[in-house]
């Protein structure tokens, strides 16, 4: 591309080891031009970071990179530290997946949003500060002076991000490189840091490199899609035809992988990518993919594969038969079983409560007198209503999908039902017993009968501890499985979840993140529960691993009749598992009902933004018209006297929103909404899907 502003010609990585050289990456190409979003997709392990970092100069010293990396003419690789410094931050932007991590703990927003201004360009430490707060306001962030004075464990994980946007912009960069920058967020943070980036790169006329997993964002953001595989480019196009009319095999298997939020529910199991990812060490002779590929064939085992032309201009993929592939093949499973009727509740609560103390952002200090004499400083602080009288029910072989914004009270409801955290009040009746206010010593049964899934298995798995003796030792503590014939059943338990029972004498950083997610599986299984918090399960894991997770536990659930709490911040997966689903926010659940019911209209406002900020892979999805929520903080303890949600919703109608505790309206059995606004006007909401019955749109 002639105006490319960064050009990718050849690039490869590789990495001397015992067993000899890797390459990470393998003759990638591909350019960025001023004003357009190219996003790199794939798998974990595909390459897409180390693209990234290579531009960055950020790899260690072990890395070898050969070809080359062009910036406005610049030739990257090769070049001095020095002069890589001065084009890191004020040439080229990074914003990187984490905040958490990347925002040093000790120092204030305003300080570390202020630093490149002063290092790049020589600023002071006043007119750096002043830069800092135009450019949190830039980002969307309410009061940029008071937020400059907190510290990052201070903001909201959408806070963080933006915060790390507004540092990576503050030097007008030219480009900005993004790895992974809404994989932790939820859908309506995420959709609005989309917009954001959107809207700086038509301002700006920035370039940007969008690295994701997810083909969701890839279509709200993406002018133009290079996948990889394995370390090689295997389609590139224009996001329209990849999307679209995807030609090589991987990329099919990406789409369909996905789920897809539906009122009519799947009635087939998703078909994940299967096998593992090739040895790099020792690639295949032929096609990269052949080993994973349903349509392979023994002339892709022996031929190497080149980039051709697919069809569109500037559509491209490697494989030699792309012309004549059909869509990729269903599951070849068993249908899965009709979503679960009503049965007897197996676990009911009853106004259950939770609150906690927490310090106020900004909020300053006040001055006590300890013994009533010394005077004492402390943080001013507020109620945080994480549980505010929340009243559910999960039958007996049931899945209830629990959705809302982080910050909305999910995992606390789940980690208090298993009395993980005590509960402030209310009642948590398991199986007929009420186990609220159970000491700890009294909870045994209630520990082997109910157990958790974690989000990330990386910090649930001791890594000093083989997987199978993690297993075990659920299994010494919580049944009666003697000593002599403990590994056979945890090898079982490993072959229940699809992992081969060798993998009991293995490391959690042998496993993939799919297989250590397996293994927490199995952990939760080791006690025979009837009750499994799922709490984001799959959040952290790519598409084809999350199709294969979420596989396994409809799986489960159906041989082995498991309850579940499902949570997740991700629509389109509840829709695909759960048989209910409750919308949360602010601690109190606003919408509860049967899944079809809560995914067509009416819906509760705070529902309908929810559904509408998800992003869909299907070209054109991207133009649906989205509900935006009015800021980003739920209501203080002063404000909840009324509907919890009156302080963001864009249909609030007047005082009595902020006032009186909401009616219930019922429009269907078992399905509830608690809104001011009459039933008649919930129900001319227009669809969030195109597959909305006739009869339930009406």
């Amino acid at each position: 591309m002639a105006d490319a502003l960064l050009s990718f010609d050849t690039l490869t990585l590789a990495y001397r080891t015992p067993r000899g050289v890797l390459r990470a990456l393998d003759g990638v190409s591909f350019d960025v031009a001023a004003g357009e979003t190219v996003a790199v997709v794939g798998e974990s392990g595909s390459g897409k970071s180390s693209v990234a970092l290579a531009t960055m100069g950020l790899l260690g010293p072990e890395a070898k990179v050969t070809g080359s990396v062009r910036f406005e003419g610049t030739e990257l690789v090769g070049l001095d530290e020095r002069a890589r410094r001065e084009l890191r931050g004020r040439a080229i932007g990074m914003v990187f997946q984490d905040p958490f991590t990347s925002l040093n703990p000790s120092l204030t927003i305003g300080e570390q949003v202020a630093e490149p201004l002063v290092y790049h360009q020589g600023l002071s430490r006043a007119e750096a500060h002043q830069r800092a707060l135009a450019a949190l306001g830039e980002v969307g962030l309410p009061g940029p002076a008071e937020l400059a004075t907190a510290y990052p464990h201070q903001l909201s994980g959408g806070m963080q991000q933006r915060v790390l946007i507004a540092g990576a912009i503050v030097c007008d960069p030219r480009i900005l490189i993004l790895d992974e920058p809404t994989t932790a967020l939820d859908v309506t943070v995420e959709a609005q840091i989309l917009d954001l980036l959107d809207r700086l790169r038509r301002d700006r006329g920035l370039g940007m490199l969008f690295i994701t997993h997810n083909l969701g964002v890839v279509n709200r953001i993406a002018d133009r899609v290079c996948v990889l595989y394995a370390g090689r480019v295997v389609e590139i196009g224009t996001k329209e035809a990849v999307l679209a009319r995807p030609s090589h095999p991987y990329t099919k298997g990406l789409l369909a992988s996905l789920p897809r939020p539906s009122v009519e529910g799947a009635t087939r199991r998703i078909a994940p990518i299967p096998g593992r990812f090739p040895d790099l060490v020792h690639p295949p002779a032929g096609c990269i993919f052949a080993t994973r590929c349903p349509f392979a064939e023994e002339a892709c085992t022996d031929r190497a594969q080149v980039l051709v032309e697919a069809g569109d201009a500037g559509h491209a993929a490697r494989c030699w038969k792309h012309a004549g592939l059909p869509g990729w093949p269903e599951a070849d499973d068993v249908p899965r079983a009709a979503r679960a009727a009503a049965t007897e509740p197996l676990l009911r609560t009853e106004n259950l409560t939770k609150r906690y103390r927490r310090g106020r952002l900004g909020g300053g200090i006040e001055w006590t007198r300890l013994a009533g004499v010394i005077p004492w400083p402390r943080a001013r602080s507020e109620t945080v209503n994480a549980v505010d009288g929340i009243s559910i029910e999960i039958g007996r072989g049931e899945v209830v999908g629990l959705v809302g914004e982080s910050g909305s009270g999910k995992s606390t409801l789940g980690r208090t039902v298993l009395r993980l955290i005590d509960p402030s009040s209310g009642s948590i009746m398991f199986d007929g017993a009420d186990v609220a206010k159970l000491p700890d010593d009294a909870l045994q049964d209630l520990r082997k009968r109910a157990q958790i899934v974690f989000q990330n298995p990386d910090s649930s798995l001791n890594p000093r501890r083989r997987v199978g003796d993690a297993i075990a030792r659920a299994v010494a503590l919580q049944t009666s499985v003697p000593r002599d014939k403990r590994r056979a059943h945890v090898e079982d338990l490993l072959d229940r979840v699809g992992l081969p029972r060798a993998y009991y004498d293995r490391y959690p950083h042998q496993l993939s993140g799919g297989e250590k997610q397996r293994v927490g599986i199995a952990r939760a299984l080791a006690t025979a529960p009837d009750f499994i918090v799922c709490d984001e399960p799959v959040s952290a894991l790519d598409v084809s691993v999350q199709a294969t997770v979420l596989n396994l536990l409809d799986r489960l659930r159906d041989e082995l009749k498991l309850s579940y709490l499902f949570i997740s911040h991700d629509l389109s997966v509840v829709a695909y598992i759960a048989d209910r689903i409750a919308v949360m926010y602010s601690g109190r659940i606003c919408e509860i009902g049967p899944a079809e019911a809560v995914l067509s209209p009416p819906y509760h406002p705070y529902t309908q933004a929810l559904l509408s900020a998800v992003p869909l892979p299907t070209p054109g999805a991207e133009k649906r018209a989205r509900v935006r929520l009015r800021g980003d903080r739920p209501p203080s303890e002063g404000q909840r006297s009324g509907c919890v949600f009156h302080t963001r919703c864009p249909r609030v109608i007047g005082s009595i929103c902020a006032t009186t505790a909401p009616p219930v309206h019922e429009p269907r059995p078992g399905h509830r909404i608690a809104c001011h606004l009459p039933l008649d006007e919930l129900m001319r909401a227009p669809p969030a899907f195109d597959d909305v019955p006739a009869e339930a749109a009406e």
